[in-house]
């Protein structure tokens, strides 16, 4: 009887193990977290800067520039064109109800300061996570609003105190005289405040977010209107 070779008790080799996926082998990737929406914590913090530089910086106006003299009663920053000068400003912008009896004024500007504010909040609840612009303008506006409204309620006037002057206020103000009988022609701007700066960037932070968002939904209803084209199946 013939004994086996060695070889012929050699163990056959496994088979070749499949190739192994690697996107089912590896765990599956977490979602991308979604942006939440602006909360009312940043509004409220960001509202709240801009009031107490505005309060802060109109009782540093008053403190100091009421105690300048007659002949030097302003700080000049930049001769000719920015100084501080103390005002008081019974109206809105532009001098707007100046000349109007007190209790028109004061119940006028506080309806429109109230209305102002609740619109702000209202509109800031509606936010959308993309909205960044509406984001920063809002509580920029409302703390601007607060500022000049807590002088009205206390003084009955706004303390203005920043005061510029420039050639191009000239050019602009001899251009609307054209049209506009009885406008004044001067390089002076009218005397302004923080608060006033605050609700000027936060409108214009306003005006991006519209302008922005228009192009977002023209976008979209483009592509729904003409869908991209898919790229056909590879052949096999």
């Amino acid at each position: 009887m013939t004994e086996p070779s060695p070889s012929s008790l050699a163990p056959e080799p496994a088979p070749a193990a499949p190739p192994t996926d690697l996107s089912t082998s590896l765990p599956a990737r977490a979602p991308e977290r979604a942006e939440r929406p602006p909360s009312f914590v940043f509004f409220g913090v960001v509202a709240a800067v801009s009031l107490f530089m505005d309060v802060s910086s109109k009782a540093w106006a008053e403190i100091t520039l009421a105690r300048r003299s007659f002949l030097e009663p302003s700080i000049v920053l930049i001769q000719d064109h920015l100084q501080f000068t103390l005002a008081y400003n019974r109206g809105g912008a532009w001098g707007l109800l100046q000349n109007a009896p007190e209790q028109i004024r004061k119940w006028f500007f506080l309806l429109v300061s109230v209305l102002a504010i609740a619109f702000i909040v209202s509109l800031y609840g509606r936010l959308m996570s993309g909205q960044r612009a509406l984001k920063w303008g809002l509580p920029l506006v409302l703390g601007g609003a607060l500022g000049n409204l807590s002088d009205r309620i206390t003084r009955s006037s706004v303390i203005d105190f920043i005061d510029y002057r420039a050639n191009w206020i000239e050019s602009m103000n001899t251009l609307i005289a054209k049209y506009v009988t009885r406008w004044s022609v001067t390089d002076h701007w009218p005397t302004f405040n923080v608060a006033d700066i605050a609700i000027c960037i936060g409108v214009g932070l306003m005006a991006i977010d519209m302008f922005t968002s228009r192009r977002h939904h023209a976008a979209v209803a483009a592509i729904q209107t003409n869908p991209p084209l898919s790229k056909p199946p590879a052949a096999g």
